[in-house]
């Protein structure tokens, strides 16, 4: 994004007070789209970072039953295992009575079919999202848009196309499996997009692939560039 007043950092002095502060925000996104329209629909990341996040939004009162919450990627592997993200997500969610809705139901050999299918499921969601939460990686990935075979589809495919199949390259080592994501458009066509991490390595690589702009060799940079919509970074130390 080369209009970089578009972005917002937001600081804390640690994961903790973090958390607060983007359940409160991500409440009131909920609150909002269904005195609006009855119903919210946000894209949540799996990961370890935004853990204490959901504990302190499952925590809070909100008309949970109007809530659809859907992964922003999913590792190709059976629910219930330790790689699912939709797990993670459920875990917080679904007792408090949210519809949390697994995009890979089941592991396939085909990944692209497993991308089809979750662009099936996607579209019958209320679009645009009422938000995505991004998170991203050391090596410059959000949700699941990485170099390989697939990286210029996620980026730069039809703009009606929801949700893909991945094939990183390389693998990543902690969860080497292909992987279904959200699309670039469906990412930045949310009404709210934040993106929530830890850590000085992450803070210096979302600095540089915003510098870099659209010739980023970040994913996040190209997913940020020419985005329209305005993004908050929440940022904590650890």
């Amino acid at each position: 994004m080369s209009d970089e007043h578009e972005i917002e950092w937001w600081d804390y002095e640690d994961a903790e007070e973090m958390a607060a502060a983007v359940a409160g925000d991500i409440g009131f996104i909920i609150d909002s789209a269904i005195d609006a329209r009855g119903a919210a629909v946000i894209a949540l990341s799996g990961g370890k970072t935004p853990i204490p996040i959901y504990a302190k939004l499952a925590a809070a009162k909100h008309d949970w039953k109007r809530v659809t919450i859907v992964p922003v990627d999913e590792r190709i592997v059976p629910l219930g295992d330790p790689l699912s993200n939709v797990t993670m997500i459920a875990k917080a969610f679904l007792p408090k009575g949210a519809r949390v809705m697994p995009i890979v139901p089941t592991a396939t050999a085909d990944y692209k079919a497993a991308g089809r299918s979750a662009d099936a499921l996607m579209q019958d969601l209320h679009w645009p999202l009422d938000l995505c939460l991004l998170g991203v990686g050391a090596d410059g990935h959000t949700a699941s848009i990485f170099p390989g075979p697939d990286y210029d589809e996620a980026l730069s495919g039809p703009n009606e196309r929801r949700a893909l199949g991945v094939m990183p390259d390389p693998l990543p080592k902690e969860a080497p499996v292909p992987r279904v994501t959200l699309s670039r458009a469906a990412i930045v066509s949310a009404r709210a997009l934040i993106i929530a991490v830890t850590g000085d390595a992450k803070k210096s690589v979302i600095e540089a692939a915003i510098k870099q702009g659209p010739s980023s060799r970040y994913p996040i940079g190209r997913v940020l560039a020419d985005a329209e919509l305005p993004v908050d970074i929440h940022w904590a130390a650890e």
